[in-house]
């Protein structure tokens, strides 16, 4: 049979990754698939790279001139970003091209109007690699849980983000020290914003929703809430609590519409999703046939990412004859089905509550904020005071049960009020994760 011809947009970390996955395992590749997987077009600004990477590819200067190439049938898209990218992407469906990529940005983002292309020129997008790296939870979504009504998914998707609370809650450091620690070791970019304001976590969480219930990419509606602001405190008294901090990307679907949201949780130390540290990302996932399902790995890096993009091609490789209602969705459901479903306001959601008060070190005071809890339906869980802070100030801790996040909010906000109170009192939502 005929190779498969790749051409690629891009080698950086992935992109050099996916050279030497194809040239590395070419054999491996070959048996499964029954022909060759070859890289014939390479573009990149480093020419001298490409040659040295991809030495039997042809160097293409212009993108577009790459995706309009004969001697090209998947356009493996790797630049990242939605400027350049996204319009490579466009012009390689409109010449007819089969397209993989890693860009969740872009999916996130322009992901309904890719779709909608690639429908009309019949051709397949492929983007494994776009969530959690080498973990294969696109094709767990789109094909492993067919059979599912998903009830929701739960997911530690940022490393960066994960390194550092990993390293604060066990060398007990500060938010700031630890992220010099994470660019120094190359976990971090420069400007760290991407990662530890939550809008990785939010593009990703986006794309699985889509996914896990057959609505059209929202990603204007996603709630993001990073972790520069925690305390390392707040970390410890969590800890002692039972519980451990992760930035997690959480959707979920309820009777009033769907939960889409990232920001920092509390969850049990007991659950697995706990236990994943450093670097590494885990995704769960709640639906009423199979129950709880974890995937766990490595959610970034050359080779593991490399590993997904392949895995793509070689799924559009075996796909190449099939006619389009005989290949898998895009979003998992048939493109008919895919239905607009209303995403809940954070005031809306239900969730419970971690609260961190400094309060004059007084009697009376916690009857107080006891009494604002229950006038807004609030039922306190646990209620601890953790010391004196100076000779006037004490700290207390509480957990909530489950409740509206409005009414908390409104509780937080008479307990502000309060004159024996330092404003701001912290709040982190809390989830226990049970099926």
């Amino acid at each position: 049979m005929n190779p498969i011809n790749i051409g690629l947009l891009g080698l950086g970390t992935v992109g050099g990754g996916v050279a030497n996955v194809i040239g590395s395992n070419a054999a491996e590749i070959g048996r499964r698939l029954g022909r060759e997987v070859r890289i014939s077009a390479v573009c990149d600004l480093d020419e001298a790279k490409a040659a040295a990477l991809c030495p039997d590819a042809v160097f293409v200067k212009d993108p577009f001139a790459l995706a309009a190439r004969e001697d090209v049938d998947v356009v493996v898209e790797l630049f990242g970003g939605t400027g350049i990218a996204k319009d490579a992407v466009l012009a390689a469906i409109k010449a007819g091209k089969h397209v993989v990529t890693a860009n969740k940005k872009l999916l996130a983002e322009y992901g309904n109007e890719v779709f909608s292309l690639a429908a009309e020129n019949n051709v397949m997008v492929n983007f494994e690699a776009a969530v959690a790296g080498g973990i294969p939870i696109i094709k767990a979504l789109r094909e492993g849980l067919a059979a599912n009504n998903i009830k929701s998914i739960a997911g530690i998707i940022n490393g960066t983000s994960n390194f550092i609370l990993s390293e604060m809650r066990e060398k007990g450091s500060a938010f700031a020290d630890v992220l010099k620690e994470a660019q120094a070791l190359g976990y971090a970019e420069a400007d760290p914003t991407f990662d530890i304001e939550g809008h990785d976590a939010g593009h990703k969480i986006t794309i699985m929703s889509a996914l896990a219930f057959g609505t059209p990419l929202n990603f204007q509606a996603c709630y993001l809430e990073g972790i520069s602001k925690l305390d390392s405190r707040d970390i410890k008294y969590a800890e002692e609590l039972g519980y451990r901090i992760k930035l997690l990307g959480i959707t979920r679907k309820t009777e009033k519409g769907i939960e889409l949201r990232v920001h920092p949780t509390l969850i049990p130390e007991s659950r697995l999703l706990a236990n994943v540290n450093g670097v590494m990302n885990a995704v769960r996932v709640n639906a009423d046939m199979v129950g709880e399902t974890l995937y766990y790995g490595a959610g970034a890096g050359a080779n593991p990412t490399a590993s997904a993009v392949v895995a793509d091609i070689i799924d559009i490789a075996r796909l190449f004859d099939a006619d389009r209602e005989h290949r898998v969705p895009y979003l998992a459901f048939q493109p008919a089905n895919i239905q607009t479903q209303p995403v809940l306001p954070m005031d809306e959601i239900t969730s419970s509550y971690y609260l961190r008060v400094q309060a004059d070190d007084k009697a009376g005071v916690l009857g107080d904020i006891a009494t604002l809890l229950a006038a807004q339906g609030v039922s306190i869980e646990a209620l601890i005071q953790k010391g004196v802070i100076d000779k006037t100030t004490a700290e207390i801790v509480i957990l909530t049960h489950s409740t509206v996040e409005k009414n908390i909010k409104a509780a937080i906000g008479a307990i502000e009020n309060l004159a024996c109170v330092e404003k701001p009192v912290t709040m982190i939502r809390m989830e226990s994760l049970h099926g």
